[in-house]
């Protein structure tokens, strides 16, 4: 990891200046200071990876300072340097939470390969805390297994937007992929190693919103007892992903607008002004076009995150994959629940192909989840799917029967989308081209 933020603190100015030099030279961000009180103004107002601490700062203790420094930034690597080298130094350091300890005189090269260590475990602590984050929300990854056109327009988009710094803003229903998607970006990009952090914008109130983009000072409001940095300085280098922007409170706009037009921004209850070099992905289940409208979003803040537009189908629009994604996810939760089900029934693959899924790929992995969990036998059956999934009981239609034209034909075009390898396949029988067959479709609500 380059532009690693770090803070020295020693009483002598030669090492403050050859220390700067030193990890200056080596791609990162320097800040020094000479004393204790300096030290901790730093720590509570700024976000720091590192911190280089004397043994000795004048007359006070740095190990003692190790315990004030965590308690303000728990995730801060702490290096104990010192003239006074000796294995009880160097035991109480570690015993109070630093990571090494560097004797003096040290060389450029001991500071690389320090620095180059730390470097690798802030990485492997960014994937850890990114699988955690997957774990908690453990999901078969099959946004990416498709046979549908649109969708695979959508994957090679990405992938070469991925390479580019621009600003990227995923459109389309909720539980269609785009946080899965927004990810993908991240890891095809040159910022992988980065931190990718996630905020969602209709959790919070607009001021709890707030200090977690931007961060508080201690005492910015009731409640706010320590310093906290917010995602942005927290995934600084890396990706911020704004899921539902569209419900970014009207009094948050400017300050982002701010951000992504000057990469500037400032704490709540701060006045230092701060820069952070980050990626912005946005996504929105919303129409903002028509949210500018009628002014519950800005309309200088739409153009600024509509730079590049990636918008995901529904499932009901790739009919197609439902059989593969739904043979993907049983697999899945059949692992997770010590389960061996070879696959569905022709009833429950027909159910399953006729439903229209306004929950998009959420909805259809609730479903498979639930069958797995309550499944008997080695084939999931109708009886395990939600009654919701299930047509009413009505006798076939056949031709001769006493009923319209336009029903036959909504029939007709369903049983026959069912039967089909794609839309192009069933369009072709029809003897129309696939755009009359969509439409149709829509008539027919199918």
């Amino acid at each position: 990891m380059n532009n690693l933020k770090i803070l020295i603190i020693d009483d002598e100015a030669n090492i403050r200046k050859t220390l700067s030099l030193c990890v200056e030279t080596l791609g990162h961000l320097p800040k020094a200071v000479g004393n204790i009180q300096d030290a901790k103004k730093e720590i509570a107002e700024n976000f720091y990876h590192i911190a280089f601490v004397d043994f000795k700062i004048s007359n006070d203790n740095g190990i003692d300072l190790i315990p004030v420094l965590l308690g303000a930034a728990p995730w801060l690597k702490i290096i104990i340097i010192t003239a006074y080298a000796s294995f009880d130094s160097a035991v109480k350091a570690i015993q109070n939470g630093a990571v090494d300890y560097l004797p003096k005189p040290f060389t450029a090269q001991q500071i690389e390969i320090l620095l180059q260590r730390l470097s690798e475990q802030l990485i492997i602590e960014n994937k850890i805390n990114s699988l955690n984050n997957e774990l908690a929300n453990s999901t078969p990854d099959i946004i990416f297994e498709t046979k549908n056109t649109k969708v695979l327009q959508v994957i090679e988009l990405s992938k070469k937007v991925a390479l580019s710094e621009a600003t990227i803003l995923l459109t389309g229903a909720s539980g269609t992929g785009k946080s899965v998607i927004a990810k993908a970006i991240h890891e095809w990009s040159v910022r992988k190693t980065k931190p990718f952090s996630v905020i969602s914008c209709p959790s919070l109130s607009a001021e709890l919103l707030e200090s977690e983009l931007f961060g508080h000072v201690k005492g910015a409001f009731t409640g706010a007892i320590s310093y906290n940095p917010g995602k942005i300085s927290q995934c600084d280098g890396g990706v911020l992903f704004l899921d539902e922007i569209g419900d970014l409170p009207l009094q948050l706009q400017p300050k982002l607008l701010r951000f992504i037009q000057e990469r500037e921004y400032e704490n709540v209850g701060g006045h230092q002004t701060k820069k952070a070099d980050l990626r912005i992905i946005a996504a929105t289940n919303t129409d903002l076009k028509k949210a500018v409208e009628i002014g519950r979003f800005r309309e200088d803040l739409y153009y600024r995150i509509n730079v590049i537009n990636i918008e995901l189908p529904r499932l009901a629009d790739r009919i197609e994959d439902i059989e593969l994604l739904a043979g993907k996810m049983l697999f899945f939760f059949g692992k997770q629940n010590h389960k061996k089900i070879s696959g569905f029934t022709n009833e429950a693959l027909l159910v399953l192909k006729n439903y229209s899924y306004p929950g998009n790929l959420r909805e259809l992995r609730n479903i498979i989840e639930r069958a797995t969990i309550l499944c008997s036998s080695d084939k999931i059956g109708v009886e395990f799917l939600p009654d919701n999934l299930l047509p009413e009981s009505e006798p076939p239609i056949k031709i001769g029967d006493s009923i319209s034209l336009e029903k036959l034909q909504g029939e007709h075009i369903k049983l026959l989308l069912t039967s089909s390898k794609s839309i192009q396949e069933a369009a072709t029988i029809l003897g129309i081209d696939q755009a009359t067959l969509w439409r149709k479709r829509k008539i027919y609500n199918i």
